[in-house]
């Protein structure tokens, strides 16, 4: 195998949108970085029934809505 072609497999911490966290093995960031989590299975519609409010951080919710409004 060559040599420095896989990422590096590190811990880091999970912050799921209800303030749980958790450390994982990733190759995210790097040992250490946390992970802040804004859609989650404890949030997402396709697993609570679509009775769950999705929290919108940074305007992603608002600016996807506004941009396809109209559109069905």
């Amino acid at each position: 195998m060559k040599k420095d072609i896989h990422p590096d497999y590190h811990m880091i911490k999970v912050v799921m949108t209800n303030g749980t966290e958790y450390q994982t093995r990733s190759t995210y960031g790097k040992e250490g970085d946390t992970l802040t989590l804004d859609i989650d299975a404890s949030s997402h519609p396709a697993w609570t029934g679509g009775g769950a409010k999705l929290m919108d951080r940074g305007g992603r919710i608002s600016r996807f809505e506004n941009k396809f409004k109209g559109f069905v």
